[in-house]
């Protein structure tokens, strides 16, 4: 694992962003859980998300399809028959690997003659076999063929087989949209760097129902639209992020375009989102295998067609894993870990601190706190010297430290700290709010 990414990991588990799941068990493969500030963080990045996708438009309403569908969605989707991953392993080390990952083009027999990247044996690894990545389950009592059920290791489907219903219970018209979060399950082989490759994991998905001939400048709308959301709300550098156009060897087999949002974490340049024109290829097939009409009705021009679908797909733990890998400063000047979150995802907004235990201090400063907490998340701190206070907070990415003094007592002001800067000023405490709010707009 790379040395930074390494240091990220241990900065998660120490200020409570991201743990191990199962740890006191010595841990789960490829399964996290979300400390307290983790689940702020992704419930912020969900919540602008949402809002962005949904709310800030007129004509994209949400969903929320179960876990559980029925199996045949999963034959007519492809994911029964195409939802594999090419994996080789070494018999001498028993280390296993994703073949595509390793090389391309290999022939079965030539297999025999490459060497294993961990343990450097030749002639040990055995030819590429296919792995099925979904998780079966059960459904009923009795197991048989007939009760055999997939946790959805996509959440597209969901939105896919529901369009109709919500065309028109909403009385949507081409082009419309349907977002959804939720949780989907794939059965990972090679899991790897930390929370970006994990066999549970939350995807947020917008679906894009366009007329046929309109798709190329949907596409290009939406790629523009989406690249932005990374820069103008996570705040993520632009020199860090980049486009990656999928050519005809690289597409899905459901994807007439497709393009990677890619960011440069630690361990390379790796998708984050996907943008992608799945064309008519989804509702064909559904219309196909439920025997159930699916073409939308275009009452202005008295014409039935099956729409072209646009699709936006975001991994909610990858995009959080780079708002942390694009956060992550090592302040050498001042011996300190910055967490330079945007303050508008930032899982706690300031910290409230009484300089002393005494004097009246800490009452004033629970005050101050039951004053902002109604307008964002604060947090009251008094354990430790003020510096140790403020680099605790500084982890954590808390934008904004808020210290009551002696001359609060006296004129009301107090100390806003600014955590990239360490920049202090006095305010009134009314302007202490206007300044955290306006950060968050």
């Amino acid at each position: 694992m790379n040395k930074t990414i390494e240091k990220i990991v241990s900065l998660c588990k120490q200020r409570g962003f991201v743990y191990q799941s199962s740890d006191i068990y010595g841990g789960f493969g490829a399964v996290y859980d979300y400390g307290p500030l983790g689940v702020e963080l992704k419930n912020n990045i969900a919540n602008y998300w949402w809002k962005e996708m949904t709310r800030n438009h007129e004509n994209i309403v949400g969903l929320d399809s179960g876990i559980l569908m029925h199996p045949k969605i999963w034959e007519a989707s492809g994911h029964i028959g195409e939802f594999h991953d090419p994996l080789v392993d070494c018999k001498q080390c028993k280390s296993r690997y994703r073949a595509d990952e390793l090389t391309e083009n290999l022939e079965n027999e030539e297999w025999d003659k490459f060497k294993c990247p961990k343990c450097g044996t030749t002639g040990k690894m055995t030819p590429p076999r296919q792995f099925n990545l979904m998780f079966k389950t059960e459904v009923g009592a009795l197991e048989d063929s007939g009760s055999t059920a997939y946790l959805r290791p996509e959440t597209a489907q969901g939105i896919y087989v529901n369009y109709k219903l919500v065309q028109g219970s909403t009385r949507m018209k081409i082009p419309f949209g349907i977002a959804q979060i939720g949780k989907a399950f794939r059965n990972e082989i090679i899991a790897r760097n930390f929370i970006f490759r994990t066999r549970e994991f939350e995807q947020m998905e917008m679906q894009y129902f366009t007329k046929p001939g309109d798709d190329d400048k949907a596409m290009e709308e939406w790629k523009e639209k989406r690249i932005k959301f990374y820069t103008n709300i996570l705040g993520v550098a632009s020199e860090n992020l980049r486009f990656h156009k999928h050519e005809k060897n690289e597409l899905a087999h459901y994807a007439k375009e497709a393009w990677d949002i890619e960011y440069n974490f630690p361990f390379g340049w790796s998708e984050v989102e996907g943008i992608h024109n799945r064309t008519d290829f989804d509702l064909k097939n559904h219309e196909n295998h439920s025997g159930k009409n699916l073409k939308y009705f275009d009452q202005e021009n008295n014409e039935r067609y099956l729409p072209y679908i646009i699709e936006t797909s975001a991994g909610l733990n990858r995009m959080l894993l780079t708002v942390l890998a694009d956060s992550y400063w090592e302040d050498t000047e001042n011996s300190r870990i910055v967490m330079k979150l945007d303050p508008k995802i930032a899982p706690i907004k300031a910290v409230v601190c009484p300089l002393v235990k005494k004097d009246g201090l800490p009452e004033k400063a629970r005050l101050i706190v039951d004053t902002l907490k109604p307008h964002f998340n604060v947090l009251y701190d008094q354990q430790g010297s003020i510096g140790k206070r403020y680099y605790r907070q500084d982890e954590a990415g808390t934008p904004y430290g808020v210290t009551i003094d002696h001359q609060t007592m006296d004129d009301g002001t107090v100390t806003i700290r600014y955590r990239d800067t360490q920049k202090q000023d006095r305010a009134s405490l009314e302007n202490v709010l206007n300044i955290i709010q306006s950060s968050l707009l």
